[in-house]
Parts: C-alpha cells; sequence; structure tokens
C-alpha cells in the first residue's frame, strides 16, 4: 500500500499541529465592548499568573462631537496599586507589560464631562500568555517555516498549561500544609480546653469540700 504525498502529506503536521493545539486547551483572550455614561467609572479584573506578556489594545468611540469637554482616562494598576499603564485623554492605543506575579490586574475606564452627552463605546482587546506573542514576527526574525511557527506555538502552549498545573500543585500544597496546621492547632487547643476544665472541676470538687466542712455539713 502507498502512502499519502504531495498537499495532503504536507498538510498532515499541521493539521495534527492545529488540532493539538485545539484540544490542549483554550486561548487566554479578553475581547469586550460596553457603553460608558459620562463622569462614571467602570474597571474589568482578571487574574494572570507570574511572568506573563500581557498586551492589548483599546479604542473608545467619541459620539459627543467634542461636546462637553469629554475626557476618557485608562489606568491599569495590580492589587497593590501600582499603576502599569496610564492614558489621559485616551481614544485608541495599544499596551504592553509584563507581570511579575500572579496577581489580580485591574483596567479601569474613567469618562469625565460636562452637559447631556451620548454614552461613549469602549472596545478593550487583552491577550497573555502564548496568545500575547507575535509569532509572525518571530516567524521573520527567526526565518521559520509556518509549521516550525506552529510548532512553536505548541510548544509555548503546552510550557504554559505545565505550568499552570505546577502552581495547581503548588496551591494544593498550601491548602494542604495550611489545613494541616489548622487541625495541629485545634487539637492543641482542645487538649489546652480539656485540661483547665479537669483544673476547673477539681478546683471546685475541693471549694465545695471546705465550704461543707466550714458549715459542718459533712466530716
Amino acid at each position: 500500500m502507498s502512502g499519502l504525498s504531495g498537499p495532503v502529506a504536507q498538510r498532515g503536521p499541521r493539521l495534527l499541529a492545529l488540532l493539538l493545539a485545539f484540544l490542549l486547551g483554550p486561548s487566554s483572550v479578553l475581547a469586550i465592548s460596553f457603553h460608558l455614561p459620562v463622569n462614571s467609572r467602570k474597571c474589568l479584573r482578571e487574574e494572570i499568573h507570574k511572568d506573563l506578556l500581557v498586551t492589548g489594545a483599546y479604542e473608545i468611540a467619541d459620539q459627543s462631537g467634542g461636546a462637553g469637554g469629554l475626557r476618557t482616562h485608562l489606568k491599569i494598576t495590580d492589587s497593590a496599586g501600582h499603576i502599569l499603564y496610564s492614558k489621559e485623554d485616551a481614544s485608541k492605543g495599544k499596551f504592553a507589560f509584563t507581570t511579575e506575579d500572579y496577581d489580580m490586574f485591574e483596567v479601569c475606564f474613567e469618562s469625565k464631562g460636562t452637559g447631556r452627552i451620548p454614552d461613549q463605546l469602549v472596545i478593550l482587546d487583552m491577550k497573555h500568555g502564548v496568545e500575547a506573542k507575535n509569532y509572525e514576527e518571530i516567524a521573520k526574525v527567526e526565518k521559520l517555516k509556518p509549521l516550525e511557527v506552529e510548532l512553536r506555538r505548541l510548544e509555548d502552549l503546552s510550557e504554559s498549561i505545565v505550568n499552570d498545573f505546577a502552581y495547581m500543585k503548588k496551591r494544593e500544597e498550601e491548602m494542604r500544609d495550611t489545613n494541616e496546621s489548622t487541625n495541629t492547632r485545634v487539637l492543641y487547643f482542645s487538649i489546652f480546653s480539656m485540661f483547665c476544665l479537669i483544673g476547673l472541676a477539681t478546683w471546685q470538687v475541693f471549694y465545695l469540700r471546705r465550704f461543707f466542712k466550714a458549715k459542718k455539713l459533712i466530716e
């Protein structure tokens, strides 16, 4: 029996790589659009792992025609309040940063203006991890073939999944240690409470015995 040849054989590894990428997990992409009323503030929060590249693009459709001095501010912060990106009078642009630790990150849009102004339409597209990398630029710089690019993408995706499992295992170990520590403290507290109760009961017996003897109710 003769094997496949020609375009079908050439597409085989590429299709296999794409199938593996689909089965390995979903992409880390946050694409959302919402309306932002004047003099209001809306924030989006997302938990992101350590040492990940985060990229994003935003566009704010101003339907006021420049009336009311409408201005929109964009600010990205972590849970400690550190500013990772800030843009005054934002309208359209891109941003990128690398996370230093696993944390909750917040993207806030704030609109300021006067008068009756239509709501602004905000479009935000955020990517992190594998999806944030520009593999077309990597292919140009390293002169990679399409199949090599897909294999590189699969390699990065596999590494990301392994890191996720490693983080989950670490969190499970931390929770188990916390649970064991809590159980040990509860045990020690229970033993201490038991000795306190035994001591209190013993003291009450001797006290009542002396009291009854003083009243000559018992010998």
